[in-house]
């Protein structure tokens, strides 16, 4: 063996000696940010939990009624509060006595779990981009949900990821959002496609997928206009838009992602249900979790609509777009290490 390749082999037994420190350490950086942008729902949810358990020594139906109630009041939502409180239920009844310690693993546990189904799988940034053929995503939601910031934060982060990343302009409902989607395509370093303000959709959405194809280009985000006129328009809009896709690319789009604003707590619920029925909503971004104490509504709208979350918001900085992760969530929730 020469010098060179025994100075290879002990710089790769270095490596592999310090890559799990070190993953655990990035590891740490992202829960402490993803705490310090949820801290609001912490101190909302968290103290409405502590409220409710605080000087019981048993977990009695006096303490169930005010755990329902502080999870209600923290937009979790009706459905999914009687679920958690059930399994607390059936959890006390096997094991016949249970303190406020357990019942705080149990409320733990029983959440994450809930939200197991709602977890999305992560390639390139969350996103299953294969080679040859550009993954299609067609995004949308109400205006001020925070669906142009998503788009332009995305692109940003595949960029630097090395993909090659084209937009589509096809809210061509309003020229405001065609601009911004326009500075943030510039920021992010991706091409973006428009037309005119009043254009079909459908043909942006159509001359964005053939001139990516033409480019060879890795992904594609489609903005669409955010406007809940009503849900047959919502359905023939949206529906036009994915026909005229499919005959560039057989199977796109490859993803329909809704965005939701995390702030306007149970308004989410109804976005959610609304576009789940206009169309096929296969993941979720919910935005603006930093600004507000009802992030709580993320465990119920993933509990209801069995979408995964993919990603969720946290800040303004193009960073603050995380991969949705549900351990470190309620971590972040229950102000776990």
């Amino acid at each position: 063996m020469g010098l060179f390749d025994i100075f290879k082999k002990k710089k790769n037994e270095e490596v592999a000696e310090v890559a799990p420190e070190v993953a655990q350490q990035t590891e740490q950086t992202e829960q402490e940010e993803l705490n310090t942008g949820l801290e609001k729902t912490k101190e909302g949810f968290f103290s409405k939990l502590h409220r409710a358990v605080a000087g019981r020594s048993t977990v009695d139906a006096d303490l169930l009624d005010d755990l329902e109630e502080a999870l209600i009041t923290s937009d979790v939502g009706v459905d999914t509060t009687v679920k958690i409180i059930r399994k607390i239920e059936e959890r006390v009844a096997r094991d016949k006595y249970v303190n406020t310690d357990e019942l705080y693993n149990i409320l733990y546990d029983e959440i994450a779990s809930l939200m197991e189904a709602a977890e999305g799988k992560a390639d390139t940034f969350g996103l299953d981009v294969k080679e040859g053929t550009p993954y299609v995503v067609m995004v949308v939601g109400v205006n001020g949900a925070g669906k142009t910031t998503t788009i332009g934060k995305l692109a940003a982060q595949l960029t630097r990821a090395g993909k090659k990343v084209y937009i589509g302009a096809a809210d061509t409902f309003r020229a405001a959002a065609i601009d911004q989607l326009g500075v943030w395509a510039e920021r992010a370093g991706a091409t973006m496609i428009r037309q005119d303000m009043g254009s079909d959709p459908a043909s942006v959405a159509f001359d964005t997928l053939r001139s990516a194809v033409a480019n060879s280009a890795d992904v594609v985000l489609i903005d669409t206009a955010g406007r809940l006129h009503n849900k047959i328009g919502l359905m023939n809009e949206l529906t036009k838009i994915r026909n005229v896709m499919a005959k560039v690319i057989p199977d796109a789009p490859h993803e329909v992602m809704l965005v939701l604003d995390g702030s306007t707590g149970q308004n989410a619920f109804e976005q959610a249900r609304q576009f789940t029925q206009a169309t096929q909503v296969t993941s979720l971004a919910i935005t603006k979790l930093d600004g507000t104490a009802k992030g709580g509504v993320v465990i119920g709208i993933s509990d209801a609509f069995k979408v995964p979350v993919r990603y969720i918001g946290i800040g303004e900085g193009i960073d603050q777009l995380r991969i949705f992760d549900r351990h470190q969530f309620v971590k972040a929730l229950f102000g776990r290490k």
